[in-house]
């Protein structure tokens, strides 16, 4: 019997190990779990965090029974939002943000992300993501898919739905649907001024002056300290030429922000917009006293130096912008419409195609660089210019005028009137398309393109836009009559775009009454295929 004993115990032991076994290995995890869970109630820094998730990491590897990984993936996803969210927070509360805000955005998304793939219901975590995304550069489709997640989830949390109808209110294409967010997220959250600010703000972009008012007025009552909301309401103010208050508002906001130089460039527009320069000079210096090297300060006031004609001092705080910040779009773009001004065409050029090279799909860089060559008469540059333009934005109207005056001057009739007749469909009530488009209908050599009727229903259009104080759309007016044959109304425009006078073109005005007093309709000569200058 004892022997029998001997060999059939070890089977016994074996069977009863066998069972034990793997309710052991399962929980091998649980002293790093709850080293985890313990660190995580006392976890004050990122590296506390960091330990957090290095020890519920090691729990899941050993092996933890399903209970206690379901534990884990919770504690987990709660470490990896506390740890991304403070290095988000590192972007939104640093002001300016950190130089290496984009290295703060990849740890921060590394770490949310890994947040919802463990514990798929979590608004905060994609709140922030959506934040994160709507960043230079991000992400955006993501971004969108995180807002929607937010509203879907956020459940109770009305303060975090509220924050994504605002994100989703800043991607919507469609005023209406913008303001519609809008107000879903005030009815969230009634109290909050920020976004009851703005709010008043789109209102203010949609051009609803009045109830943008509103909002910024009921802004200030739930926040009276908010420096911001009397900027934008004096912004508000000042657009509806409400001036001594949109100064009043600023005068307040620079009590509330002493050190901020923003009230004062605020204050220097609406002094502008009064035809007040000095004053607005007055309140740049003393910008440009707090802070010397602020680029925005010295651009603002070389353009109240140009409004004043002082062209030298205007050049000089370009030159020192750029000095300053020797790429920046904003400052290189100054210098070459102040040079443009000054009729400096080939260094305004030079400084624009420089401005291309740094961002060759810039469309605004492309408009004043093609507008720059057609003054320039370098047409066919020109042209080029805005075929590169209207390939990305077909519909840009100031692109299809410009090509079609750029048509217009190598002769190319019949290009120039197709690019009038989309340009005029877009602003039906611009005096400068109806002009030029009234002018090639009168006066092609091109008898196929000419229409005198519409020439003039057209050209009436550009003298009531511009009062009848205009020599050359006078002139247009005059051989768009002279056209069907009425020289007696040519004649009688003809005279008064003389008498109203234009230096540089008065030889071609009398020119072309001689022309109607002969009974000759005027046509657009051409020489070495370009037309004559009037």
């Amino acid at each position: 019997m004892l022997k029998l004993m001997s060999l059939f115990f070890p089977a016994i032991l074996l069977t009863v190990l066998w069972n034990v076994a793997p309710a052991r290995a399962a929980n091998e995890g649980q002293e790093d779990l709850d080293k985890a869970a313990e660190a995580k109630m006392t976890a004050e820094t990122v590296s506390d965090l960091s330990e957090v998730i290095r020890l519920a990491e090691s729990a899941m590897k050993k092996g933890l029974d399903e209970p206690n990984v379901e534990f884990a993936k919770k504690l987990l996803s709660s470490t990896f939002i506390q740890r991304g969210s403070a290095a988000a927070a590192a972007i939104f509360k640093g002001s300016p943000p950190p130089p290496n805000w984009a290295q703060f955005r990849q740890m921060a998304l590394g770490d949310l992300e890994k947040a919802v793939k463990l514990d798929p219901k979590q608004p905060q975590a994609y709140l922030v993501i959506g934040q994160l995304n709507l960043l230079p550069e991000g992400d955006l489709k993501r971004a969108k898919d995180a807002i929607d997640k937010v509203i879907e989830l956020g459940g109770d949390d009305a303060t975090a739905r509220a924050k994504a109808l605002v994100m989703r209110a800043s991607l919507q294409e469609k005023p209406e649907k913008k303001l519609a967010d809008m107000d879903e997220a005030i009815r969230l959250t009634p109290g909050d001024a920020a976004m009851v600010r703005a709010r008043g703000l789109l209102l203010a972009d949609m051009d609803k002056l009045e109830p943008a008012l509103v909002d910024l007025n009921k802004a200030i009552a739930l926040a009276p300290e908010d420096g911001p909301t009397y900027e934008a309401k004096a912004i508000v103010l000042a657009r509806l030429k409400k001036y001594d208050e949109s100064l009043a508002a600023l005068d307040k906001a620079r009590q509330l922000n002493p050190d901020s130089v923003v009230p004062l460039l605020q204050r220097a527009s609406v002094h502008s917009q009064q035809e007040k320069p000095d004053a607005a000079l007055e309140d740049l210096n003393q910008a440009l006293a707090m802070d010397p090297g602020n680029v925005v300060v010295l651009l603002l006031r070389a353009g109240v130096y140009q409004q004043k004609g002082e062209k030298d001092k205007a050049l000089a705080d370009a030159d020192r912008a750029i000095h300053l910040k020797p790429d920046l779009p904003v400052a290189i773009r100054t210098r070459a419409m102040l040079l443009a001004e000054n009729e400096q065409f080939d260094e305004a050029t030079k400084e624009l195609e420089k401005l291309r090279k740094l961002d060759p799909k810039d469309m605004l860089t492309l408009l004043q660089l093609a507008m720059l060559y057609g003054a320039q008469k370098q047409s066919g540059k020109a042209i080029e210019t805005y075929n590169a333009l209207l390939a990305e934005q077909p519909d840009e109207w100031r692109a299809l005028r410009g090509r079609g005056d750029a048509y217009l001057n190598v002769g190319k009739h019949a290009e120039a009137i197709a690019d009038y007749e989309k340009a005029i469909k877009l602003q039906p009530k611009d005096s400068g398309i109806l002009n030029n488009f009234a002018w090639v209908l009168a006066t092609s050599p091109d008898d196929k393109l000419r229409d005198g009727k519409r020439a003039i229903r057209l050209a009436t259009d550009a003298c009531e836009a511009t009062e009848y104080k205009l020599p050359h759309v006078l002139s247009t007016l005059a051989a768009a009559y002279a056209e069907t044959g009425d020289f007696d109304s040519a004649v009688k425009w003809s005279a008064k775009a003389v008498e109203i006078g234009d230096k540089e073109h008065d030889e071609a005005l009398k020119k072309e009454l001689e022309n109607y007093k002969a009974k000759k309709p005027w046509r657009e000569l051409l020489s070495e295929g370009k037309p004559v200058e009037k």
